[in-house]
């Protein structure tokens, strides 16, 4: 299977590279190929600006989403945005290795996702009708793919559970598993987290590591975190969940598939916008969507 592992960290000897290295090597002696972005080493632009589209008038105003779904169908994306996409059309499994910082991702990881996940790659795809609004959630050009997010964290454990004062970790990293990962159809794993990442030891990184193996070893074996598909019937046709799903439930929590809710509709695979990119087929003209802006600003 193929495997690309995006990582986030601006020293290389820091323990989220080193669980970078773990992965590598783990993935490797199972026999997967993979493919390492480090985005620190590679002094990746983060910035979504004018400079992604090179056949774009610099005077005029950048209308960002929109000139992203042109350069994306004509195949005029900036070179370092469309080879990361052709990463995740490669991979099987996306790995995500960072420091949770300030709650969220580091911004160089941000602005990653900002530029290559564009308007006709990862948003924007599908009909928007009735129930049926988009190929999201659950959904999309990333289906098929399993995705996870490795972890190092500075506080206590306990600072991420149901009543601490972080609140949940699960909480924390919804806009990062479901608005992110998910959104544009990959299974999202239980992420691997590593808590008081600077009071780590010696001892306590041989554990680290193996736990770490683990998982690894499990990457395509494991159960995904049961989010509901937007598209599945659970969601009515302004995409609010249903009365009477979610009993018992709270928060993000109402999201996740629970005993004895209404089996959700199969997919049916669409035919995608047909990109600019080597490994396209069996792609379609993308269809106009008036909802082109849902995922970055006007």
């Amino acid at each position: 299977m193929n495997v690309f592992i995006v990582h986030a960290h601006p020293e290389q000897r820091s323990l989220s590279g080193s669980l970078r290295d773990v992965a590598v090597e783990t993935l490797t002696r199972l026999g997967h190929e993979v493919q390492v972005s480090d985005l620190y080493a590679m002094s990746w632009k983060p910035t979504a600006d004018h400079g992604d589209f090179p056949a774009v008038d610099g005077e005029k105003r950048l209308f960002y989403g929109q000139a992203s779904k042109e350069a994306f169908l004509a195949g005029t994306q900036a070179p370092d945005v469309a080879a990361e996409q052709e990463k995740l059309l490669w991979a099987d499994a996306v790995i995500f290795q960072f420091p949770l910082w300030w709650y969220s991702m580091p911004a160089i990881l941000k602005g990653w996702v900002e530029r290559v996940f564009a308007y006709g790659f990862a948003y924007g795809v599908g009909r928007h009708d009735g129930e049926h609004w988009g190929d999201r959630f659950g959904e999309g050009r990333l289906l098929g793919r399993r995705a996870m997010l490795s972890l190092t964290i500075g506080g206590r454990e306990p600072h991420y559970s149901t009543r601490g004062v972080n609140g949940a970790l699960d909480d924390v990293l919804w806009p990062i598993q479901h608005g992110i990962l998910y959104y544009p159809g990959m299974a999202v794993l239980p992420p691997f987290t590593v808590y008081e990442a600077d009071r780590l030891s010696a001892e306590g990184w041989t554990d680290t590591a193996a736990a770490y193996r683990t998982r690894l070893e499990g990457l395509f074996t494991e159960t995904p975190i049961p989010f509901r598909r937007q598209n599945g019937g659970h969601y009515d046709g302004s995409q609010v969940l249903k009365p009477g799903l979610g009993a018992g439930a709270s928060g993000s929590a109402i999201h996740l598939l629970q005993p004895g809710d209404p089996q959700e509709r199969p997919i049916v695979p669409p035919k995608p916008p047909c990109p600019a990119l080597p490994t396209a087929t069996g792609c379609a003209p993308a269809a106009r969507s008036e909802h082109s802006g849902e995922r970055l600003r006007a």
